[in-house]
């Protein structure tokens, strides 16, 4: 065949495309059940930071296998719930079982939360609940340049937030990507409450909760946005309280109910002589 001639050049080229893409495909594939299990432990590794075991630093140096053996020897019980707060299944919790939600799982839920055209059926909304007492729950949304998620857990009283960790795909650096890299900002949550009888269920805006003339906040379900970034504070704020309010009725369902009565002690709020 004359290699000059335009015939060759188009058969070569396309020889050369499809074996490309089928080297890519099977990288792909071969690496695929590696990429699954990262995914998996860095969720996990999220959702420990979360509810308070470790930073997501300490974590992330004992590899996949430790951070699911911590999983498996902390976690109580994980289930899924809807948005009435029925429970309509459980996750594995087994060491070799484990099941989680990654974000693309996350991203399917928040259609089912919003509907609309990319609605793929009931939402179905996972629970995690750790032996230290801390309940876990995701969130996902939108930042400025891509989707941002984390994981936000609650003390026993389901209403006091414990711990919060979040991720991006691609926030700018130095501003937005503050959610996950600025272990200030994610401190910024523990201790806040919220407020679950209010679809504005939590608060990030700029300058924080106001104050009063002790400078003391008079809001406890509302934190300072980010410096510089707005959109992506924005963006947070709007998935914390689209994913909060989606868990309220399991949550005002599943709080400890109050106690006046004076033999009312212990972290149950239960009276000793009922």
């Amino acid at each position: 065949m004359n290699t000059n001639n335009n015939l060759y050049t188009v058969i070569y080229t396309s020889v050369i495309v499809i074996v490309v893409a089928a080297l890519l495909a099977f990288v792909s594939q071969s690496l695929k059940s590696r990429q699954d299990a990262n995914e998996k432990a860095d969720t996990i590794s999220q959702m420990l930071t979360a509810a308070g075991y470790a930073s997501k630093a300490e974590l992330g140096k004992l590899g996949n296998t430790a951070v699911l053996d911590k999983y498996a020897a902390e976690i109580e019980k994980a289930f899924v719930i809807d948005l009435e707060g029925n429970e309509l299944r459980t996750l594995g919790i087994e060491r070799e079982g484990i099941e989680v939600y990654s974000p693309k799982q996350l991203k399917r839920q928040n259609y089912n939360i919003k509907g609309g055209p990319n609605k793929t059926g009931d939402p179905e909304l996972p629970v995690f609940l750790f032996k230290n007492g801390r309940t876990v729950v995701p969130i996902y949304g939108a930042g400025l340049w891509g989707p941002i998620w984390g994981y936000i857990s609650f003390e026993k009283d389901l209403g006091t937030i414990g711990g919060a960790y979040f991720d991006h795909e691609s926030e700018t650096a130095g501003l937005g990507a503050k959610i996950k890299d600025d272990p200030s900002f994610q401190a910024e949550f523990i201790g806040e409450k919220a407020d679950f009888a209010d679809a504005n269920v939590f608060d990030i805006v700029k300058g924080g909760a106001p104050k009063d003339a002790e400078g003391k906040s008079v809001v406890d379900n509302k934190i300072d946005a980010i410096t510089g970034a707005t959109m992506t504070s924005n963006g947070l704020d709007a998935a914390i309280d689209t994913w909060l309010a989606a868990y309220s009725a399991w949550f005002s369902a599943n709080a400890p109910k109050g106690c006046d009565k004076p033999c009312c002690s212990g972290e149950d709020h239960k009276c000793e002589e009922e």
